[in-house]
Order: C-alpha cells, then structure tokens, then sequence
C-alpha cells in the first residue's frame, strides 16, 4: 500500500479518535434536543451547499437513518449543477432567507449546518434564519480554521458564533490532509470522512435516548428487503405533506 494512503486512513483514524474522546457529551446533548424535536412531532432539517450537502444528504432517507429529516439540498448550491457557481452563490447574502421561506421550519425543531469554513454567508444566513423561527441550530464546521479566516458575511460573524452546539470535524485548514513531495496543494479532504461519522454516531445517539424515553424512533429500513419495503411506503405516506423530498 501506498504510504500515503496509510497516512490518510492513520489521519481520519486519529480525527474520529478525537471525536469519540472529546465529543461525546456535546454528542448527547445533541441527541438529547433532537429526540425532543422529534417526540413533539417536530422535524430535523439539515443544509450544506458545495460538498457539506453530501453530508445533509446522507442523514436523509438513508436505511438506518431517522425518518423525520428535511434535507435542504437546493440545486443551484450544490456541486452537481455547476460547481463554479456554487462556490460563488454560497457567498450571496439573503439567498439563504428565499431557501427558508420554502421550508417547513417550524419552532421546536432542529436545524443542522454543516459548513467546514463556516465563513461564507448562506450557512450563516440559515442558521440566523432558523434560530429567528424557533429552532435549535447546531453546526458542524472545522473551528480551527474556521478561526483562521475572516467572515464573508456582513454582520462579520462565522457559523460557530451562529449556533446553540457545535460540533468540530478537527480538520485542517484547506481541509486536504496529506503532503506528497512535488505536488503544490495537500490533497486528500478529511470533513466528508469525519463529518458522516460523526452525524451517523449522532443518529445511533438520537435514536436510543428516543428509545430510552419510550418513543419508538421512526427508522428507515433497507429499501431492498421486503419488509423495509413496506415499512418506507407507510412512512413516506405519512411524511410526504411534510418532508417535500419525500
């Protein structure tokens, strides 16, 4: 094996370490507002744009995953559409206030940013917006160099100055991990790897403090077993004038 893919896999290893030695409790406190939510009959709505989408996708209608997500995945914010002009549309201010009115954001639930800069201004403008309407705003970000960089956004505040718990991916600046000799640019991010560990030990976390409260937690199953296959449809109807995704 390379071993600079040994070095990737040993720099993601020793980062989800972190994870599990510094952040269980803010892990729990997390889930602890979340099983709320969902017990209230709220919902947990969760946005990225660029590459934080892929991770508010994966909490959404993902087997194993908690039934009551509202992923914004707008088209024009991720890198699918056109890659160069998400990074450019993230730094718009009042974009994010047109997303939100399409939402059903209500007080009581739960919305997750996920930014790794946290610096530009629509995961700032949504978490603004989300804690104005009620909800609990948690962020996933890259603190160390989150505060490396100035704030794109007018108020000069970045996402973690934005948010009720905040969880750290402990990435790097620039996020790519691995120097290789000759190359110009590290290479290699870490914030997908980390980030998608992390919310999936957030989700086992929801869903056992639901458990333990008696409130049976509304999971997806496999979409490719049979019984998975009915419990989805049973779910999808009942959440499908909610969750717009759906």
């Amino acid at each position: 094996m390379s071993r600079y893919a040994a070095e990737y896999l040993e720099t993601v290893g020793a980062l989800v370490q972190r994870v599990h030695d510094e952040q269980l409790p803010i892990l729990q406190t997390a889930a602890e507002r979340i099983a709320d939510c969902i017990a209230d009959g709220g919902l947990w709505h969760v946005f990225g744009s660029g590459h934080s989408q892929l991770l508010a996708a994966e909490l959404f209608y993902r087997a194993g995953g908690l039934v009551p997500v509202n992923a914004i995945l707008d088209p024009p914010l991720s890198v699918m559409a056109a890659a160069h002009r998400s990074t450019w549309l993230e730094r718009v201010p009042d974009y994010a206030e047109q997303l939100l009115q399409d939402e059903p954001l209500q007080p009581g639930d739960v919305m997750l940013v996920i930014s790794n800069s946290g610096r530009n201004a629509v995961p700032i403008e949504v978490a603004l917006g989300a804690k104005a309407r009620g909800a609990t705003v948690l962020a996933l970000t890259s603190v160390r160099f989150s505060r490396s960089v100035g704030s794109r956004h007018p108020s000069g505040r970045k996402l973690l100055d934005c948010a009720d718990l905040v969880f750290d991916n402990y990435g790097a600046d620039g996020d790519a991990a691995v120097r290789i000799p000759g190359c110009p640019s590290a290479v290699s991010a870490t914030s997908t790897a980390v980030g998608s560990t992390l919310l999936q030990a957030l989700v086992a976390a929801t869903v056992a403090e639901l458990q333990r409260r008696g409130h049976p937690a509304p999971v997806w199953h496999s979409a490719n077993g049979e019984e998975g296959e009915r419990s989805n449809a049973a779910y999808v109807a009942q959440y499908r004038d909610r969750i717009k995704r759906l």
